[in-house]
């Protein structure tokens, strides 16, 4: 299971170690991806087939499904850990996620995100300030979900 965070530093070479437990996980060939609230992330290659598939069936019409298309598909790339568990990130996924030195992968059971250590720790701040409202809305979803 993806769970839990692991603090690591972005090497001079925008080379960053992927924490031991994800890599068990997922393995060695990942996608890395820009996500949401400016932040990366990476996936293992079945899981983006998955994302892939769930566009099949929607018309190329539809102008939200090439957008989705185009953020998380069209700056998608593949990576292979090194020997070490390392891999690159793009200049333009770091630009992106504003990845400095200090970063944090964070394991939400399905998929990782990469997010710069400052940005996450405001992120955090908000969320655990917001606790109570993100769970009614969570809530309703359930309630939502549960009534079709």
């Amino acid at each position: 299971m993806l769970i839990g965070s692991f603090k690591n530093s972005l090497g001079e070479k925008n080379r960053i170690a992927f924490p031991k437990k994800f890599k068990d996980e997922l393995g060695n060939n990942l996608i890395v991806t820009k996500g949401y609230e400016n932040c990366l992330i990476i996936v293992d290659q079945s899981k983006f087939q998955m994302l892939l598939d769930s566009f099949k069936d929607i018309p190329f019409v539809n102008s939200n499904i090439r957008d989705t298309k185009r953020f998380l598909v069209g700056s998608a790339e593949e990576v292979e850990l090194d020997k070490q568990g390392r891999f690159v990130v793009s200049s333009e996924l770091k630009k992106f996620a504003n990845l400095k030195s200090e970063s944090i992968f964070l394991g939400l059971v399905d998929w990782v995100e990469l997010w710069d250590y400052e940005v996450w720790s405001e992120k955090e701040e908000d969320l655990n300030k917001n606790s109570e409202s993100i769970s009614s809305k969570l809530s309703e979803i359930i309630q939502k979900r549960e009534s079709k």
